[in-house]
């Protein structure tokens, strides 16, 4: 009897998702965040009498055939690419990208990964860096004397000075686009970096080259939908349910068996 194991790969299936929606809930607040979304596959197939294959019994053309499935996998659990709502902080250095892009940033290893969270803050030596510390590229260093900073839409960052009436341009923050978004590996404290599955990094002014706009003063808050993520958390759980009665059922069949005279 192959229903035990076809019910348990049902179960673990279920307890991923609640997995995946554990983690989105869990990451409502968090800035930038985009929603995951776990998708199964069926296994493979006994091929018990395979479609089109010829009957012992008369020799005509079996239509359908017998296939009888093994269960179910995780194929998937990707990115739902959804644009969060901007909340206004007013922030000299939160910035929100609305549309396409990442922020990118310099790691302690010398290496390349890239955010959504524009929640910028600055060094004593008045370098722009991520909450985290790391150092949004292209390395845009704020004077100690300035009084007040501005960044415009396509990321022209500006210093006021008590003594100049006109600002100085201290640099140009840009945003960097990937063929494929839900190919990027995910690396925590809301940081990514590229795979060959998410193609070359690909950097441009904001507002060119189909990339999207910064907005001073705001950030992106978590596209998580809490009323779908509570829907889908009860779909799983009483999947889950019935898959265990299943197994319950299965036992039942098997005691029986194991009864006969």
């Amino acid at each position: 009897m192959k229903a035990l194991q076809i019910a348990a790969s049902g179960m673990a299936a279920q307890q991923m998702r609640v997995d995946v929606v554990s983690n989105n809930l869990a990451n409502m607040s968090t800035t930038g965040y985009n929603a995951r979304r776990a998708d199964f596959a069926d296994l493979h197939y006994d091929q018990i009498a395979r479609p089109g294959s010829i009957s012992a019994a008369d020799g005509s053309v079996l239509p359908t055939g017998v296939q009888l499935g093994m269960g179910v996998r995780p194929s998937a659990v990707s990115v739902v690419l959804a644009q969060g709502t901007p909340t206004q902080t007013n922030g000299d250095l939160d910035v929100a990208i609305e549309g396409k892009g990442y922020l990118e940033v310099t790691l302690p290893s010398g290496g390349a990964a890239y955010t959504r969270d524009g929640a910028l803050q600055r060094t004593a030596d008045g370098l722009i860096v991520t909450s985290e510390g790391y150092q949004v590229a292209p390395g845009i260093t704020i004077p100690s004397d300035a009084h007040s900073i501005s960044i415009n839409a396509n990321g022209e960052v500006y210093a006021y000075f008590a003594d100049q009436v006109d600002p100085q341009q201290l640099g140009q923050l840009t945003l960097t686009g990937f063929a494929n978004e839900k190919g990027l590996e995910a690396i925590g404290s809301n940081l990514f970096v590229e795979t060959p599955a998410s193609g070359n990094p690909l950097t441009g002014t904001p507002g060119l080259e189909g990339l999207g706009v910064l907005r001073q003063g705001y950030l992106e808050e978590s596209s998580v939908d809490a009323v779908r993520e509570v829907t889908e958390l009860i779909k799983a759980q009483r999947g889950y349910e019935l898959n265990a009665k299943v197994i319950t059922a299965a036992d039942q069949m098997l005691s029986a068996t194991t009864g006969l005279r």
